[in-house]
């Protein structure tokens, strides 16, 4: 079962695909993962990726191909995985198809976490961190039992730069430019299913398991 998870940042998805991974024992692949992983095991990969890097640049879509692939050919992932944040763009997907094809394999879903801009915005910049532990909030889900303050260490909660609503609006902007044409390209080669990413976690999980059947 090979899926590939889409959404505009602060959807959900990489919690979905983690609970994916868990209820079908594959592997959830995230490329920011790939990257650390090679970089610190100081692989010929990696060693190429950190060049890029190093200098603030985009790692080019060939590589980042790469290093998927590389990941899943290990034996964990025989029976499939879970793809979170790969491929972002028409390239990087039109590359990831023919490294499959190459090996026989082609991928079986692509679930899209569907959420309004609006929602998004509401959601994240209702998000508060933990200045001291990274513990994570949100004064409407999750909210601290003392407001402004971390439950398990007593430090300050903050708004983060990257959850404030006009940087969200940018990510967002983004995301419709380059990842949304994605759900078109899945829908023609008719593997997309989408999901109401509004709802609550577990409903949004029941729906992806009716998809991919339990």
């Amino acid at each position: 079962m090979k899926i590939i998870m889409l959404g505009a940042p602060g959807a959900g998805k990489g919690t979905q695909a983690k609970q994916i991974a868990e209820k079908y024992t594959i592997p959830h692949i995230s490329t920011g993962d790939i990257f650390r992983a090679n970089i610190k095991n100081n692989t010929e990969l990696g060693k190429k990726a950190k060049e890029y890097m190093d200098q603030g640049l985009l790692v080019p879509d060939e590589l980042t191909c790469d290093l998927v692939m590389d990941r899943i050919k290990e034996d964990d992932a025989k029976n499939g995985f879970v793809l979170d944040g790969f491929p972002r763009t028409i390239p990087q997907a039109e590359a990831l198809d023919k490294a499959l094809s190459a090996i026989g394999e082609s991928m079986d879903y692509a679930i899209d976490v569907d959420v309004p801009d609006e929602n998004i915005v509401n959601r994240m910049s209702g998000r508060r961190a933990c200045v001291e532990c990274g513990a994570t909030y949100h004064i409407v889900a999750i909210p601290p039992k003392q407001e402004g303050i971390c439950d398990k260490c007593g430090s300050k909660l903050i708004l983060r730069d990257d959850d404030k609503p006009e940087t969200v609006q940018k990510r967002l902007d983004v995301y419709h430019e380059q990842t949304q044409p994605l759900i078109d390209y899945y829908k023609k080669q008719g593997i997309l299913k989408s999901v109401d990413g509004t709802q609550d976690m577990e409903k949004v999980f029941a729906d992806i398991t009716d998809i991919l059947g339990a």
